[in-house]
């Protein structure tokens, strides 16, 4: 009898064992993550907001995400990048921190099947990225630069020059949107190139190599960094003549830069009037434009874009082919591409755009 209930308490165990092992497998099978997103700084509020965006665009389905962070590092992006292969995605967006660095921790994703959606920022040199979810980065610059055109007081206007990161490839088609649109006023005498002799010697050529944008964005380049602007803002400032100062525009890359650059131009007395470019519509900015510091910005709707981004990640997992629109040749294979559109933000229409459309709160603003 006695040996009886021990077997029966034996089995008891054997069966406990057995469920708590099922259910840890189960949890271990629900902790898979479907997709994988890698951004590449917290340090910006892009894309601190895209985060939150990203797990929004999510919720309601049955896929799961885990976003992680590069902080600058293309080091850290690859390790990211390995991390989240290692927690069995299908699906992998990255907004790389350095598009041609990027292409080795995309290359080991790939070899393990998974499909890659480069966002925002293309990846370069490399047949490992799929997709490419994106704004025109060409149609952001022109906006910039026909801004710039459409404000311009006169002939023989001073014209700053300043730039993103020569790593990053949307600095290059920023730069290339801006140029065609500015280099007919250069040309004939509208505006007058202030801070680069890169840009003064190619002041008669409209389409403009890759190397020689590079030459241009080697000497203006702020590397998306505010003080990387200012101390520029400031050089060029200092060593400006009388006759490159007065009334003056300015290409700024997007706002961080921007508001840095305006700063600098602001505290100078010998500066009569800046119109000064800006893109990413982040908050503070908007508080610049509406104080009148700041002239506009490009507005990138990232709602959308997440949306879209995400959306062609959940076609990709339920077996279907991703809607595109376009493609960008990224060195090695032309990319499809989804594209999405971008506006004009100034004074005159900020409130419909982004109050009346609930992508911000009045009340996060003064004298609207």
């Amino acid at each position: 009898m006695k040996k009886g209930f021990k077997t029966i308490a034996l089995l008891l165990v054997v069966m406990m064992f057995a469920a708590v092992a099922a259910a840890c497998g189960k949890d271990g099978a629900s902790s898979k993550v479907s997709v994988g997103i890698v951004l590449p700084t917290k340090d910006e509020p892009r894309w601190v907001q895209d985060e939150q965006r990203f797990k929004d665009a999510l919720s309601g389905t049955k896929y799961t995400t885990d976003i992680l962070f590069s902080q600058g590092s293309s080091a850290k992006e690859k390790e990211n990048v390995e991390t989240l292969i290692n927690k069995g995605i299908q699906v992998l967006i990255i907004c790389p921190q350095d598009g041609d660095a990027a292409a080795a921790a995309v290359e080991e994703a790939k070899k393990e099947g998974i499909k890659v959606i480069s966002y925002d920022r293309l990846i370069t040199n490399t047949d490992a990225v799929d997709y490419y979810v994106t704004f025109d980065s060409v149609a952001v610059g022109a906006a910039q630069a026909q801004y710039l055109v459409d404000h311009a007081k006169g002939q023989g206007e001073p014209l700053y020059l300043y730039a993103g990161a020569a790593s990053d490839n949307n600095a290059f088609l920023f730069f290339q949107g801006a140029w065609q649109t500015l280099q007919p006023k250069i040309a004939d005498g509208t505006f007058k190139i202030a801070n680069s002799s890169e840009a003064i010697a190619l002041k008669d050529t409209k389409d403009l190599t890759r190397e020689q944008m590079s030459k241009i964005i080697g000497q203006v380049t702020t590397n998306w960094d505010a003080n990387e602007a200012k101390n520029k803002a400031q050089t060029h400032l200092t060593s400006a003549a009388a006759d490159m100062k007065g009334d003056v525009a300015i290409l700024a890359p997007n706002d961080g830069t921007a508001r840095s650059i305006a700063d600098v131009f602001g505290s100078d007395k010998a500066i009569t009037s800046f119109v000064v470019t800006g893109q990413d519509a982040e908050k503070a900015s908007i508080q610049y434009v509406i104080d009148g510091k700041q002239s506009m910005t490009v507005f990138k709707d990232v709602r959308t874009l997440v949306k879209d981004a995400m959306g062609m990640a959940v076609d990709i997992l339920d077996g279907k082919s991703p809607e595109t629109t376009g493609s960008y040749n990224n060195g090695k294979v032309d990319v499809k591409a989804k594209q999405t559109d971008v506006i004009v933000v100034d004074k005159d229409n900020v409130k419909a755009k982004l109050i009346d459309s609930d992508y911000y709160k009045a009340g996060d603003f003064t004298g609207l």
